[in-house]
């Protein structure tokens, strides 16, 4: 009895389609007349209706960023809710953050990692992920239009092992939800929440309605900036490619398109 009351958070079983279905109403309402969100590209994502695919986004100002919003909101409407799809959440969010993770559950979370990426895309689903994740969620708001990586390759080996397409969504304007004026690196030093909670950036921000945000679970309201979501064509990738080079590839093709935004929002 105790063993089925526990949390799990690798579950696939948890995705409740009647509470997505319920709550999509309300995002698409706030996306609209909120975050006037503009999309483009929608055609690339109904191109792997049919197949197993990896969703790849930059991220935009952490546990209740915006963009995380507009681009499930954006998958649901376009796939259907019917759909089976996951979105993989941060370790922290997941496990350090019980309550939160057994509600994101519900809407198709899972704790990041390759495994339960496979695992996933293996039983004919799509997978979102943010390969940037605290790194590209928490940089300097002066850094706002750039599509942070990092090392890190996991989300191309995954694509390679699966065999799917990588599809990756560019957002603009969702880093603006809070002006983020230091990423925090000595924090996490001193803190060792690298090794505790595998967070390697506990940001300082100006945010509604606290003022002052410290640290990457403070949840705030995001300023009403006007966000766009760009879908570009799939990529595919070799077993025998460099993963190291094909992040690279996403990562350019993002950051161009994200450029390109940002002029757009500039003109």
């Amino acid at each position: 009895m105790l063993q089925t009351m526990g949390f799990d958070p690798d579950r696939l079983d948890r995705r409740d389609v009647r509470a997505i279905q319920t709550l999509l109403p309300t995002v698409r309402m706030l996306n609209r007349r909120y975050l006037r969100l503009r999309r483009d590209g929608l055609e690339h994502i109904e191109a792997v209706a049919s197949e197993p695919a990896l969703f790849v986004s930059n991220h935009n100002g952490g546990i209740t960023g915006p963009d995380v919003a507009c681009t499930l909101a954006t998958l649901w409407e376009v796939l259907g809710t019917d759909a089976p799809l996951y979105a993989l959440a941060h370790d922290f969010a997941m496990r350090q953050l019980e309550p939160f993770g057994r509600l994101i559950q519900r809407y198709g979370a899972l704790r990041a990692c390759p495994d339960n990426a496979l695992r996933a895309l293996a039983s004919g689903a799509k997978v979102l992920v943010y390969p940037g994740g605290e790194l590209d969620a928490f940089r300097r708001s002066d850094r706002r239009d750039e599509v942070v990586f990092g090392d890190r390759t996991g989300f191309v080996r995954v694509a390679q092992r699966a065999g799917v397409p990588i599809v990756p969504i560019v957002a603009h304007g969702a880093h603006r939800s809070a002006l983020i004026l230091h990423e925090g690196e000595w924090l996490v030093r001193v803190l060792r929440l690298d090794r505790v909670a595998r967070i390697r950036r506990f940001p300082i921000a100006l945010a509604l309605p606290w003022g002052v945000a410290v640290g990457p679970w403070a949840p705030y309201l995001p300023l009403p900036f006007p966000v766009r979501l760009r879908v570009l064509p799939p990529m595919r990738f070799l077993p025998h490619e460099d993963a190291r080079e094909g992040r690279e590839r996403v990562r350019a093709r993002m950051q161009a398109a994200l450029d390109a935004l940002a002029r757009e929002a500039r003109a």
